[in-house]
């Protein structure tokens, strides 16, 4: 693809994928015209009852079904009455294929809703007030909705299964299960990583993890997508608050925060807000009434991360293009999607050399907090408490990895969940939308508009093109891309691939002189990269690299865990659908244009950092030990 007319090249990408469902082309189909309680309504053959209702308003009610999932009529909650039909039809998985009359609310209608219901609750142990999902729960609004005063078949006093707790991310507690199987679709289909299956029948059926392991000994890539798909408390993120509660009340600990962009870009939803409200400045001061001594932007060190990630990228292509280094591991996969790493670790352990040696933006930054930022303010390390705000429950485990204390410490104490942090301002009686606005700490400051598009599916190849282009052609990426968007990497297209050709270079800059004497080598070639969201998609990718397809030329590729990248994250508000994280991302984007600076490289406080304290340039000897899970003399890197 030429810089001047970008244009992503999907005739040779694998089949696209929203959703974990493949998207095809629209085929012509014969229309249909049917009658839903008195309203008739024209569709195409095929459209679901449930969808013909949602088109003319006529609520029916799901449990098992989900707009990212599959169909699967388990749960019985959408049944219809079918003039001409003897039993009742599950309206989330009928196909009209011919006119038909249906009647939604009919006596016995209510009556098998009800009773099904009555039958979901008498398996339901726990009590609703003490349910992380009260007020938030699919189950308990049905049971509102639908009247429901008494058990009617009785309601279970004592826990049949024991809660596991095993995982640092996600917790299962089968005794509020209601067995839709919307975790075992998220899994099964959605990401393609199969944790959960449905074993036993009728009434001995329940959801369990392979061998009935618990989730800390299994293949999960603590991804948390059953989590936001769930329709009750059976699955739920494990929650620090308490501790950092704790934290923040003990006089002795200074308690530092550093929040995503995404968050920021879900968190209102947790208030009532509508999907797309960027909260982030009023955030910052509703974080320091919660007690919080400092709360720091973690778009500063998602800047750091393109800088020593396309360093890194810089080092591997000079050795294969100039050196003529064989064993040069390309492409080169980026590293700051934990779930991902984890994914890549089960399933194509074989290609672990392929990841980026960059930490994730949240363990750069804690990195830094507790050495850079200590010897600064002449903070004790141990003193200092460091809280990442994510969008993912990943992270969780992420920040407990055994290899994650370069610092000399645990370089992030705690992760916490969008949704977390949203109860959490609740409990302090703060209502978020009303807080005013204020900017982040020192020395860290705001950060540039690339780290806020960090959240959102293509945006981290984004913000390293910005800079690469500009790196390595010496003019401003304007030149090329209007605005400084560059188009073809974004969208929720599952797959993504692009050609960039470099016609000129420019001069080295200063911070990479004794790297790279010349950008010659660049001239006149064509940067292949790629992006995938989901581990669904990320499969796909490298089953296509296996075979040596189109993916196996790229140079880079942005992979990502969750549908539509860390806006759907594990740990973001629920629900979530495909408009919603297509709000979140408008969001995010919108955020992004409004900033002064939006390159990684014209940062101001990340060329602070490589002048006070990384003296030596990115991917040098502190960088390594830092910033990256693999030190290696600067210039080589373990291949």
């Amino acid at each position: 693809m030429d810089l001047k007319n970008p244009s992503c090249d999907t005739t040779r990408a694998p089949v696209s994928q929203q959703g974990g469902v493949c998207t095809l082309p629209d085929l012509e189909a014969p229309k249909v015209t049917v009658n839903i309680d008195g309203i008739d309504v024209e569709v195409v053959s095929g459209t679901t009852i449930l969808e013909a209702a949602n088109q003319i308003g006529v609520k029916i009610p799901t449990l098992c079904q989900h707009p990212d999932l599959a169909i699967a009529g388990v749960c019985r909650m959408c049944v219809v009455e079918v003039e001409g039909m003897r039993t009742l039809q599950a309206s989330c998985a009928y196909p009209i294929t011919g006119p038909m009359t249906i009647k939604t609310q009919s006596r016995r209608v209510r009556q098998a809703r009800r009773h099904i219901l009555d039958l979901l609750l008498r398996k339901h142990y726990g009590e609703c007030y003490a349910c992380v999902r009260n007020g938030v729960c699919e189950l308990q609004s049905l049971a509102e909705e639908y009247g429901v005063d008494f058990f009617r078949f009785g309601h279970p006093t004592e826990p049949l299964y024991e809660v596991d707790t095993s995982s640092y991310s996600v917790h299962r507690d089968m005794n509020k299960c209601v067995l839709c199987r919307r975790c075992v679709r998220t899994c099964v289909d959605l990401q393609e990583v199969g944790v959960y299956e449905a074993v036993g029948r009728s009434n001995q059926t329940r959801i369990e993890t392979f061998l009935e392991k618990p989730l800390a000994d299994v293949v999960c890539i603590n991804c948390g997508q059953c989590i936001n798909r769930c329709p009750t408390g059976a699955l739920r993120a494990n929650d620090p608050s308490d501790e950092i509660w704790a934290a923040i009340d003990d006089p002795t600990k200074h308690v530092v925060m550093q929040t995503a962009p995404s968050p920021r870009a879900g968190i209102g939803e947790c208030f009532g807000l509508e999907p797309g409200h960027a909260l982030t400045f009023e955030m910052n001061t509703a974080l320091r009434r919660c007690g919080f001594d400092k709360v720091f932007d973690t778009n500063f060190s998602a800047d750091l991360t393109i800088i020593e990630e396309g360093t890194e990228l810089i080092i591997r292509l000079k050795k294969a293009l100039v050196d003529g280094d064989a064993d040069v591991k390309l492409p080169q996969f980026t590293s700051c999607s934990p779930g991902w790493v984890k994914f890549i670790e089960h399933f194509y352990p074989e290609y672990l050399e392929h990841l980026s040696t960059a930490k994730s933006p949240q363990q750069m930054f804690g990195a830094l907090i507790k050495t850079y930022y200590a010897q600064l303010t002449g903070i004790d390390p141990k003193d200092i408490v460091t809280v990442a705000l994510m969008p993912c429950s990943a992270k969780k485990f992420e920040c407990n990895r055994p290899e994650m204390v370069d610092s000399g410490f645990k370089d992030i104490d705690y992760g916490l969940t969008t949704r977390e942090l949203g109860a959490m301002i609740k409990e302090a009686g703060i209502w978020l939308p009303d807080m005013p606005k204020s900017d982040f700490d020192d020395p860290f400051g705001t950060a540039t508009g690339s780290g806020v598009i960090f959240g959102a599916t293509g945006g981290v190849m984004e913000a390293a093109l910005r800079t690469v282009i500009e790196l390595v052609a010496g003019q401003k990426v304007e030149n090329f891309y209007d605005h400084a968007d560059i188009i073809p990497v974004r969208g929720f297209d599952g797959v993504k691939y692009a050609e960039i050709t470099v016609p000129e270079v420019g001069p080295v800059p200063d911070l990479l002189k004794d790297l790279v004497p010349s950008w010659d080598f660049l001239k006149g070639a064509t940067l292949k990269v790629g992006v995938a969201h989901g581990t669904a998609n990320a499969k796909r990718v490298m089953e296509d690299i296996k075979a040596g397809g189109i993916f196996s030329q790229c140079h880079f590729i942005e992979f990502m865990a969750c549908p539509g990248g860390c806006i759907g994250g594990g740990g973001q508000p629920i629900p979530t659908s495909p408009a919603i994280r297509a709000a979140r991302a408008k969001a995010i984007y919108s955020e992004d244009a409004a900033y002064e600076v939006r390159k990684s490289h014209e940062n101001p406080a990340v060329l602070k950092i490589y002048n006070e304290f990384l003296q030596d340039g990115p991917c040098s000897h502190l960088s390594h030990n830092l910033l990256h899970t693999h030190y290696t003399p600067r210039g080589k890197f373990i291949s």
